[in-house]
């Protein structure tokens, strides 16, 4: 078996109801087009059908609806989200094994509600939040009801990156170009959601959160020594000290992420993953089918970017299938 955990899927009900709120400064319909099996189910199966085994983890597609709708607005839209992938996963067992919860995180009280409500009712295995809630970071004290919520259900919170492209890189423009916001930007937002939640003390309050990133862990695995030095350093060379209540060093607690495989088919970049998270927290996660093709590009060359790591055969298995049933507590 293969389980992928970070797939995206936009399906019908949910997209008519997106349309029909969607304010004027958002474009779904071309994200839509340009991966079809976001929406259409047939083509979605025929790619699924050319690789023995494989069977997804559900996450609706963006966008973000906190960052977009009125409170009122993303109560309905994550009920109708969360019913239809509840519905899919219900009617394809042998395709879908397990729904992530969408929230309407803008909305702490019924943000809480949809948590118990997708858990306890819908069975689903997890929820999404993205790298940022509106502005905020991570280990802003408004998200903690969230954590203890999840160290309660013991199942994990799935971070997304969001960073718009009207977002420049220089304050003299107006929007980021040549994609960086999507190529450098989403990596760097995660790697910055990670490190509120790593030194911001949220592992030290929740050491059982589990928490699980989107592209092998955005910059910090190629990173790790760095990440080390700079925390060991900075106060002989700059005088300025890190301050915290922290009883690990920075490192440990960024090693409690756990990673998905998500790096568009490189080996070396898993290989990186790999060693610094270890076979228990790197899970096969494709991102599809946010490819610009048919939608098969990711997972075609996912699974063989993992079939080529130089590690045992027993650890590819943790990767494809056993740490995905052990962290999401999957009946299979």
């Amino acid at each position: 078996m293969m389980i992928d955990v970070f797939t995206h899927i936009v399906p019908p009900k949910y997209l008519k109801a997106l349309n029909k709120k969607a304010p004027s400064n958002i474009f779904i319909g071309k994200v839509m087009e340009s991966a079809p099996p976001l929406t259409d189910l047939d083509s979605r199966f025929r790619i699924m059908d050319r690789y023995e085994g494989l069977v997804q983890v559900l996450t609706i597609g963006a966008p973000a609806i906190e960052t977009f709708f009125q409170p009122k607005d993303t109560v309905e839209l994550a009920k109708i989200a969360n019913d239809e992938m509840a519905e899919l996963v219900a009617k394809y067992p042998d395709k879908f094994v397990a729904g992530i919860a969408t929230l309407p995180l803008n909305d702490m009280d019924a943000t809480l509600q949809e948590i118990e409500r997708t858990i306890n009712e819908l069975r689903f295995r997890g929820i999404l939040i993205s790298s940022d809630l509106n502005g905020k970071p991570l280990d802003s004290p408004e998200l903690s009801p969230i954590y203890e919520k999840m160290v309660h259900y013991n199942l994990p919170i799935l971070i997304h990156p969001k960073r718009p492209i009207q977002q420049p890189d220089y304050p003299n423009e107006n929007e980021s170009k040549y994609s960086v916001f999507l190529l450098f930007g989403w990596p760097y937002d995660t790697t910055l959601a990670m490190t509120r939640i790593a030194l911001g003390g949220i592992f030290e309050q929740y050491p059982n959160l589990k928490v699980m990133t989107h592209h092998c862990g955005a910059m910090v695995p190629f990173f790790a020594e760095r990440i080390a030095a700079v925390y060991d350093t900075q106060e002989m060379r700059w005088g300025y000290r890190f301050e915290s209540n922290l009883t690990r060093r920075p490192a440990d607690y960024f090693r409690m992420f756990y990673a998905d495989t998500a790096v568009s088919g490189s080996t070396a970049a898993l290989m990186c993953g790999y060693d610094f998270f270890g076979s228990e927290h790197l899970l096969f996660g494709s991102d599809m089918p946010y490819d610009n093709q048919i939608g098969e590009r990711y997972t075609r060359d996912t699974i063989a970017s993992i079939e080529r790591m130089d590690i045992p055969d027993s650890d590819k298995k943790k990767i494809f299938e056993g740490n995905a049933k052990a962290l999401f507590r999957l009946p299979l």
